[in-house]
C-alpha cells in the first residue's frame, strides 16, 4: 500500500500555520501599463526573492509573460490550500502547486505550475473566455479561493458584461469550469469578493458593480446616485442559496474585501467600504452572528484629508480633499491585527482587533499617495506615486507586503500622470510598523504591480477547519 503524505504547506489550524517556515518567494501579477493593445505588451507574473539572506533579496528574479494581450491579470490564488484537510471533503493528496490567475478584462484564466522550479514557474493550461461563458455564463473572473471541494472563482458579470455576477467552480484536478455555484441567488446582483465560515456552512460575498460601471473607470454620475455595491450577502455554503442581505446604507459605496476570522469557531469577519458620499471617508464594518441571523456594524472610520485643488486629479478637484480610498484589508492568522490599505492617501494602518467590536489603532505608515507622494527610506529623495493598495501578510504575522496599482482605468483617474509600479515590505513588531529599508521592488515602467501571493500560503489564501 502506497502512502502519500499531505502537502507540508497544508496546516490543520491557523496556529500551526504560523509556526511554518518563512516564505522565500513571492508571486506578483504585473499588468501592462498601457493595457498592451498599443504596444503588444502582455501582462506577466513576476517572481520576487523574499529571502533576506539571498544576494537577490528584494529583486525580480523571473518574469513570466503571458501569451495574450489585454488580460489585466487580477486576484489570483492557489489551486489548493489547508482547506484540503477539512474532514467533510478531504483531499489531502492535492498539492499547493498551481496558481490560478484570472484576467479580469479578457475573462481568460491561466494555470501556472510552480512545482518543477518555484523560481521559474510555467503556464500549463489556458481557459479561454468562450469556454468560461459556455460552461458558467459568467465573465470578468475576479477572485480565486481554494475550497475543500473545488476551486471557487468570483465573476463580476454575465456574458453581456452586465449583472448578475456570481461564483463558479473549477475542478481541482483538470481545472475544467464545472458551472455556476449559486442554486438560488435571491436578490444578489453585484459581485466582488467572497470567503466563508467553512465549519459553519456560511459563505459571505461582497459587491463592487457590473463590468460596464468599472471598466472605463469610476463613473461619477453612478457614484453620486449611490449605484455601486452597498451590501454583503450571506449564503448557505452547502445548499448554495442566499440567506440574508447585510446593507450598509445607500451613502456607503463599494463594499470590497471580506476577511472572516481564521479560527473556525468564530462567527465574525471584516469588510472594507471604499467611500462615503457624505464626507469621502472610508470605513471598516464587522459582520457577526446575532442570534439566528447575521448583523453588521461600522467599527472604524478613516476621514478624508483636506487638499489644495491644484494638487488633485480632475476627478477630485471640486471636493478639495483626498479620500482614503480603502481598497484592501487583511487579517493576521491569529485574528489579532487587521491591516488597512488606503490607496488615495498612501497610508497603511494597523489595528488590534482582538476585541473585534472595539478595534484599537496601533500604528501607521505612509508610502506614495495622491498629494503626499511619500518616499521610501531606500530612496528618500524619490517621491513615489500610487499608494498602498494590495496588502498581504506572512503566515507568522511579522511581514506585511504591499503593491500600488488598483485597476488600470482607475489608476489613470486617481494618478493621471501614470503609476510607476512598486512593491514594499513593512515589518510588524511589538513597536508597530516600520519599513524594511532594503526592500523596495521597482517594476519596469511598462508594468504595474497588483496581487501578491506568498510561497507556502499567506493570510488571504487558506481556510482552516480545526481550531
Amino acid at each position: 500500500m502506497k502512502f502519500t503524505a499531505p502537502d507540508p504547506t497544508f496546516y490543520p489550524s491557523a496556529r500551526l500555520a504560523m509556526e511554518g517556515p518563512r516564505e522565500k518567494l513571492g508571486y506578483v501579477v504585473a499588468l501592462a501599463a498601457d493595457g498592451g493593445s498599443a504596444s503588444g505588451n502582455p501582462d506577466a507574473l513576476a517572481v520576487i526573492d523574499l529571502n533576506p539572506d539571498s544576494p537577490e533579496y528584494g529583486r525580480i528574479i523571473h518574469w513570466l509573460a503571458v501569451p495574450a494581450i489585454g488580460d489585466e491579470l487580477h486576484h489570483f490564488g492557489w489551486n489548493a490550500c489547508s482547506s484540503a484537510l477539512c474532514p467533510y471533503a478531504p483531499h489531502p493528496h492535492l498539492e499547493r502547486r498551481y496558481l490560478v490567475i484570472p484576467g479580469i478584462r479578457s475573462s481568460r484564466i491561466y494555470i501556472v505550475d510552480t512545482k518543477a522550479n518555484p523560481r521559474r514557474p510555467e503556464i500549463v493550461k489556458q481557459i479561454e473566455p468562450e469556454e468560461l461563458v459556455r460552461k458558467t455564463g459568467y465573465t470578468r473572473p475576479h477572485t480565486v479561493h481554494c475550497g475543500p471541494d473545488g476551486i471557487y472563482v468570483s465573476a463580476l458579470g454575465n456574458e453581456k458584461g452586465e449583472g448578475p455576477g456570481g461564483i463558479f467552480i473549477l475542478d481541482h484536478f483538470s481545472f475544467e469550469p464545472l458551472g455556476r455555484w449559486e442554486m438560488d441567488r435571491g436578490p444578489q446582483v453585484f459581485a466582488y469578493d467572497f470567503w466563508w465560515h467553512i465549519n459553519q456552512d456560511i459563505l459571505i460575498s461582497s459587491e463592487w458593480g457590473a463590468p460596464w460601471m468599472l471598466e472605463d473607470g469610476l463613473l461619477p454620475e453612478q457614484l453620486m446616485k449611490g449605484a455601486y455595491g452597498r451590501a454583503l450577502h450571506v449564503w448557505d455554503l452547502r445548499k448554495r442559496r442566499h440567506l440574508q442581505t447585510l446593507d450598509v446604507g445607500e451613502k456607503q459605496q463599494m463594499v470590497l474585501e471580506v476577511r472572516p476570522a481564521h479560527d473556525p469557531r468564530k462567527s465574525y469577519g471584516f469588510t472594507g467600504v471604499v467611500i462615503s458620499l457624505e464626507d469621502l471617508s472610508s470605513s471598516v464594518w464587522l459582520w457577526y452572528r446575532d442570534g439566528d441571523n447575521w448583523a453588521i456594524r461600522k467599527i472604524i472610520e478613516i476621514p478624508a484629508e483636506p487638499a489644495k485643488e491644484e494638487e488633485l486629479p480632475p476627478l477630485l478637484k471640486s471636493f478639495r480633499a483626498v479620500p482614503p480610498v480603502l481598497t484592501d484589508i487583511d487579517l493576521s492568522l491569529d485574528d489579532r491585527f487587521l491591516y488597512l490599505s488606503c490607496w488615495g492617501t498612501g497610508e497603511l494602518l494597523q489595528y488590534d482587533v482582538t476585541d473585534p467590536f472595539h478595534p484599537k489603532r496601533i500604528s501607521s505608515l505612509h508610502l506614495g499617495g495622491i498629494t503626499r507622494r511619500e518616499a521610501h527610506p531606500r530612496l528618500p529623495q524619490k517621491p513615489l506615486n500610487g499608494g498602498c493598495q494590495m496588502v498581504e501578510i506572512s503566515r507568522d504575522g511579522k511581514r506585511v507586503y504591499l503593491t500600488n496599482s488598483l485597476y488600470r482605468a482607475w489608476d489613470e483617474q486617481f494618478y493621471p500622470e501614470g503609476i510607476r509600479g512598486w512593491m514594499a515590505l513593512a515589518h510588524a513588531g511589538d513597536d508597530g510598523l516600520h519599513w524594511d529599508e532594503r526592500f523596495l521592488v521597482e517594476f519596469p515602467l511598462t508594468h504595474r504591480a497588483h496581487q501578491i501571493r506568498l510561497q507556502g500560503g499567506d493570510c488571504s489564501t487558506d481556510s482552516f477547519c480545526f481550531p
